[in-house]
């Protein structure tokens, strides 16, 4: 538990957030609530009347890294302590994207994080409260917590709003695979609020990833093409093999690379990839977009499980 207190009100911090369970099955039932899955960044909210604390998963502190979402939370009249998701919203995709909040996680320069918050503010999607009213929250069941919440933030904003609980999980999994959004949460309505993964109260199953990349170099294993080396939007992407077949090597490996030095060039990159040192490599003169799938964006920015789906190459 958090050690600051209040003698008045304490407001304590669980040791972790509770964690959604990977499940491949929807639950059914009338006991079971569902949850859009928002592509972002878990942060709790400790609030008081003029003040907010933003905390990571980890329980870091995050107010230097989101001061518009700390400053929009503070207006809140009523001390409480929220669970939910910051994130940024891709106006073009329509929908959340985990590489937009990462970006921000990484400033660190005071003066362009505030540039960057006026510019593209993150928004928070609140999914539990663990205090409110003078009192702890986490022993009384899922569906009185949400409600608590509307009570709390009745009118849904554009930056700050109670994520919907619907009752369909079929139907929202056929809405999210048809929009392409990162997946749903499936909670017991009757759970109480539990730290970590010891539960089977909160199940998420996620839709794979899709993303068009540029391929900017290879790997060698013993001289032989290993992996092609990707970047998403400027930015290092990690490397993809599944899906490529040795007929497919041996037409690549014709295409015009540069070698960099023993010491290293970072390529299209500013610094080299902390995973591509001391492995052979080649940068391609002329760079090619293919279409890769994953599970998962890492916290990193790295694309996990990748696989090509099309590799058109030149």
């Amino acid at each position: 538990m958090d050690g600051t207190t209040n003698t008045a009100s304490p407001i304590l911090l669980p040791g972790e957030p509770m964690i959604p369970v990977s499940e491949d099955i929807i639950p059914t039932g009338e006991d079971w609530g569902y949850q859009l899955k928002w592509d972002g960044v878990r942060l709790l909210a400790r609030i008081r009347p003029g003040s907010a604390e933003l905390f990571s998963r980890r329980l870091l502190p995050k107010n230097s890294a989101y001061p518009e979402l700390a400053a929009l939370l503070s207006t809140l009249e009523e001390p409480c302590l929220l669970d939910g998701e910051a994130f940024v919203f891709d106006q073009g995709r329509q929908r959340p994207v985990f590489r937009r909040v990462l970006e921000r996680e990484r400033l660190r320069n005071p003066a362009v994080i505030a540039k960057a918050g006026a510019a593209e503010p993150v928004r928070y999607a609140v999914f539990d409260v663990l205090y409110s009213r003078g009192q702890d929250w986490r022993g009384r069941p899922y569906r009185e917590r949400h409600e608590e919440l509307l009570r709390l933030l009745p009118v849904k904003q554009e930056r700050l709003f109670v994520t919907d609980l619907f009752t369909d999980g079929a139907g929202l999994w056929s809405w999210v695979e048809a929009q392409g959004w990162e997946g749903i949460v499936s909670k017991r309505l009757d759970s109480v609020y539990k730290e970590g993964k010891k539960h089977r109260d909160w199940l998420k199953k996620k839709t794979s990833i899709q993303e068009d990349v540029d391929i900017v170099g290879f790997t060698y294993n013993e001289g032989r093409l290993a992996s092609l080396i990707m970047a998403f939007e400027g930015s290092y992407f990690g490397r993809v093999s599944l899906g490529l077949d040795e007929q497919q090597k041996r037409r690549l490996s014709t295409l015009p690379v540069r070698v960099p030095p023993p010491s290293g060039l970072p390529g299209p990159f500013p610094v080299l990839p902390p995973d591509l040192k001391r492995i052979s490599l080649a940068w391609l003169l002329q760079p090619f977009r293919c279409r890769v799938t994953g599970l998962e964006v890492t916290d990193a920015g790295l694309l996990r499980h990748s696989k090509l789906v099309t590799l058109p190459i030149p």
